[in-house]
């Protein structure tokens, strides 16, 4: 925006935001005075590598981007992708008279306000413009009220930022060199992979029992009602006084815990359903107690990502990704958040809406309060709302998809929190009869209604287990009295077995990492979506499997770094940080302790954590250093059963028995979509019994060379055995003749004969009139002929070798065709998306098996499968692309104004070749003071 008269007046005001929706939201409530424009992001961090590092700095500050013999100086360049942005920013604030920091405010967005005011170094006044939420009220009232930046917050992002940067480029390299390259460690994803790890531990660990009860289905008599209900269902309770036994009551290897408890077995259930037959029951109690359930508190970053999950089906980073939108675009506060606090203006706006929807007897005499439940929260935000003074109904913000039922979840939880509570009665009613072998059978039945819903009305919130019941589901039992006789309309026999612990879904990791006070709440979705992108992790259907290489990385961690991801360590940790942010301990201090060791003073903990085995007080480098106590073949084998190994190899997970080239060894691949649970001697015996290595198929009466089959990463394939001698690399390299097997063969049934055909191909069917030769071809995406340039598709692979010169002809004498070809018909049917309201199919395409609503298109992940994907998955992988949508294309960039050619940037880093010039690169000096700066994907990182 050019200056206009009436802001010469009034002069020119740069106003920098970190995204380009949230400068285009905002630039329309500031007026002409006011130019608005983003950072993108962070646009100076650590090196992302060594090639990144100014040349003045070598060894180990050039591999770490920090300076550890230095108080930890961190070494910041600005980012390759952001120097254009840079200049643009230093170009538009020459032409201005004030500068306002306008990122977010938390410890992310104050670290990306001092770096902008590092790297431009304003010589105007600078202040720093904080909001919660984007509304015209919201930010005039920021510019109006600024403040100076927060050191202590700058201080507390730079240490955990270099503090993650430590363990991950210290401990990542180890997991190169024993588990497998390109693995990645870090503070908070390896402790959030160790706990799923565990929790699949206790899953193999875990031994089923079986057991038995009697459900009784008791008639009053009565006609009955909707209010008086003629008959109950109840459950056996006790038999003589000593209580049946429910799964609760075993332990994880399927052994009764109590005394005096009476487990029924099959055979007994039957035989006092038996006895009960002509048995006369009786009420022996009823107990009615008052029930009363107040609203849920509004939602922070924790509980939005739980509830999204259980109610929409979204994964944490898909709900962070669709948040962010309706944050920049002015519908919700700000979406990083600790508290469950509301603003007087949010309760007031909640009040009113409680009023009009839903009458004033939902509406209590007092606004409600919520105190925060997390430890340390860092920000005074308030809690996630939305946004403004008046809160506009889902029907009025004209969203659709994710981002209206997003909207739609957080309306309903904030205006929910400042309804009455919902009130009932619950009742308990025991059921009791003498059997016809003398034995007392006691049943007993539980109901609840409610007689006013209160916030019910509004929101209900979801539960983690599938099966639990609730809040506003009501269960009416018949209105009966001590002393009524019921009669037993029937009683069956009900087997049950004890379920191992359930996996952690998103929702339940969330949960489980805010509750033992591991990392902040705001970077959990990252943590999650990194786990699962460096395969630690994958989904079958909501729940999160640990892959046989999470097993190998962990077993690697807990062994020889144990303190590094030990649960209650890493959460001293976190305290240490806080501390560190509200001014009571020193960082370099700390830090030091933390990489060197040494005692620990008053003003720290890391060292009197400990960081190694057993009380070992050494810091990270020394645990880092000497590597000669780690078996790199004992930390990646896991006992089966029976002498069989699991073992996680370079190239995926094996079983083996017995040692290689010994007498009866026998090895075989683990399909890598395997649940680690499911790994049993039974199935690994199986996988060893099925013929694997090299099938030798016999010699080559042309070459000699013998012809094999093997089974490879790809699919099964045949190939020749060059001889000994025969150069591998180089310019006279000899590579030996490859073919994949076709779809109708397989390894035990190929011949020498079929393995000659296949290597003989690319086969030359003719030539045409002009004398151009066509051959026929196996290709990635099936079988083809090739003539020069023009390709034509085959229908069967035996086309390869039968298709004649005329019939190849024929086929190139028609038109080819540009448009698709017909449709496949799906591979299997999902149902309808809960979001588009379109069946959900999965189809077969040109990289591989997707699902898709006809709208959206998503490709299947590595861990799924066709056969095991489920409605769940197949509707979470659709929200995830939803929420990825492209971004609008903008107007072109008018060009750059023309400036005097610059000297010697202040702060630079080697940059990459641009289209337009070559950029000058200068040495950059080592910041002294440490700053904050945002994570990088760089390997070895973590929250």
């Amino acid at each position: 925006m050019s200056p206009t008269s009436e802001t010469s007046k009034g002069g020119r005001r740069l106003v920098i935001v970190e995204s380009p929706a949230k400068a285009k939201t905002i630039k329309g409530y500031l007026g002409p005075g006011y130019i608005v424009e983003a950072s993108v992001g962070h646009i100076r961090d650590l090196p992302n590598g060594a090639a990144e590092v100014p040349e003045q700095y070598t060894g180990e500050v050039r591999r770490l981007g920090v300076d550890v013999e230095h108080d930890f100086a961190p070494i910041y360049v600005v980012n390759a992708d952001k120097k254009a942005q840079v200049r643009k920013l230093k170009d538009l604030l020459k032409e201005s008279d004030e500068l306002f920091l306008a990122t977010d405010e938390d410890r992310e967005g104050e670290a990306i306000a001092w770096h902008l005011q590092e790297v431009l170094k304003p010589k105007v006044p600078v202040k720093r413009m904080v909001f919660h939420e984007i509304t015209k009220a919201a930010i005039q009232a920021a510019v109006a009220n600024p403040r100076e930046l927060n050191q202590k917050l700058v201080d507390a992002q730079e240490t955990r930022r270099i503090l993650d940067r430590l363990y991950g480029y210290e401990v990542s390299p180890v997991l190169w060199k024993k588990v497998m390259p390109r693995l990645s460690a870090g503070r908070v994803q390896s402790v959030a992979t160790r706990l799923v790890v565990e929790r699949e531990r206790d899953r193999i660990a875990f031994r089923s029992a079986e057991y038995w009860d009697l459900t009784g289905t008791f008639a009053t008599g009565r006609a009955g009602d909707a209010s008086d209900p003629s008959s109950l269902v109840a459950r056996l309770q006790s038999v003589d006084g000593r209580r049946v036994a429910q799964g609760r009551d075993f332990d994880s290897v399927g052994q009764l815990k109590g005394a005096n408890i009476l487990h029924l077995d099959e055979a007994n259930a039957h035989a006092l359903a038996a006895a009960l037959e002509n048995t006369r029951f009786s009420v022996r109690s009823v107990e009615s107690k008052p029930y009363r359930r107040s609203p849920y508190a509004p939602f922070r970053t924790t509980t939005l990502q739980q509830e999204a999950s259980r109610k929409l089906g979204f994964g944490a980073k898909a709900t962070m990704q669709v948040a962010q939108k309706l944050y920049e675009n002015g519908f919700i506060t700000y979406m990083r958040t600790d508290s469950t606090t509301l603003s007087e203006t949010a309760v007031n706006a909640a009040r009113a809406q409680v009023t009009q929807l839903y009458g004033a007897d939902y509406l209590p005499a007092q606004p409600r309060t919520y105190a925060a439940k997390v430890k340390n929260a860092q920000e005074a935000h308030e809690a996630i709302r939305p946004s403004g003074d008046r809160f506009r109904t889902p029907a009025e913000t004209g969203l659709t998809g994710d981002q209206f039922r997003l909207y739609e979840l957080i309306w309903k939880r904030t205006v929910a929190s400042q309804m009455k509570d919902a009130t009932g009665n619950s009742v308990t009613v025991k059921i009791g009869g003498t059997a016809s072998d003398g034995r007392d059978a006691e049943f007993s039945a539980s109901g609840k209604t409610i007689t006013f819903h209160g916030f019910l009305k509004a929101y209900v919130e979801g539960a983690d287990d599938p099966n639990a019941e609730l809040d506003d589901r009501e269960r009416r039992l018949p209105q009966v009295g001590e002393g009524d006789a019921l009669s037993a309309q029937e009683i069956t026999v009900d087997g049950h077995a004890t379920k191992p612990p359930a996996r952690y879904t998103e929702a339940s990791l969330v949960k489980e990492l805010e509750d033992r006070e591991i990392g902040r709440p705001s970077t959990y979705a990252s943590i999650i979506g990194t786990i699962l992108d460096r395969g630690y992790v994958f989904k079958k259907g909501t729940a999160l499997v640990p892959s046989f290489l999470s097993f190998a990385v962990v077993n690697l961690l807990e062994k020889h770094f144990g303190r590094l991801v030990d649960y209650d360590f890493t959460a001293k940790m976190e305290d240490d940080l806080d501390r560190i942010a509200r001014g009571e301990a020193q960082a370099v201090p700390w830090l030091k302790r933390f990489y060197f060791g040494g005692s620990t003073g008053a003003n720290g903990t890391a060292a009197e954590a400990g960081n190694g085995d057993g009380d070992h007080l050494g810091g990270l480098k020394e645990l880092v250093t000497d590597l000669g106590a780690i078996d790199a073949r004992e930390v990646s084998s896991f006992p089966v059963g029976d002498g069989i190994m699991l073992r996680v190899g370079r190239y995926g997970p094996y079983v083996e028995r017995g040692e290689k080239d010994s007498e009866g060894h026998q090895r075989a691949d683990v399909p890598e979509d395997m649940a680690p649970d499911e790994l049993s001697v039974e199935f690994a015996e199986e996988l060893l019994a099925k013929p694997s290595g090299d099938f030798e198929l016999g010699a080559d009466p042309v070459s000699g060379h013998q012809i094999i089959a093997r089974d490879g990463r790809y699919g099964p394939y045949v190939t020749e055995v060059l001889p000994e001698g025969t150069p591998k690399t180089g310019k006279k390299a000899v590579k030996p003749r490859t073919a994949s097997l076709f779809k109708s063969m397989s390894l035990d049934t190929v011949t020498l004969a079929d393995a000659l055909k296949l290597m003989s191909l690319p086969r030359t069917v003719g030539a045409d009139a002009e004398g151009q030769e066509i051959t026929a071809q196996n290709g990635r995406y099936g079988p083809y002929l090739k003539k020069g340039t023009d390709s034509r598709s085959l229908q069967t692979e035996d086309q390869l070798f039968t298709i004649t010169l005329e019939e190849a002809l024929a086929i190139y004498a028609q038109p080819k065709q540009r448009g698709r070809a017909a449709a496949k018909p799906p591979l299997k049917e999902l149902g309808e998306d809960p979001v588009s309201k379109a069946p959900v199919v999965v189809k077969d395409g040109r990289f591989g098996p997707y699902v898709t609503d006809g709208e959206t298109n998503a490709t299947l992940r590595s861990a799924d499968s066709v056969e095991t994907i489920t409605p769940e998955r197949g509707y979470e992988l659709l929200a995830e692309k939803r929420a990825k949508a492209p971004v609008k294309k903008t107007a072109k960039k008018a060009p750059a104004k023309k400036t005097a050619t610059k000297t010697a940037a202040k702060k630079a880093v080697p940059a990459k070749k641009t289209a337009a010039k070559k950029t000058a690169t200068s040495k950059t000096a080592a910041a002294k003071k440490a700053a904050p700066a945002k994570k990088t994907t760089a390997a070895g990182e973590g929250a």
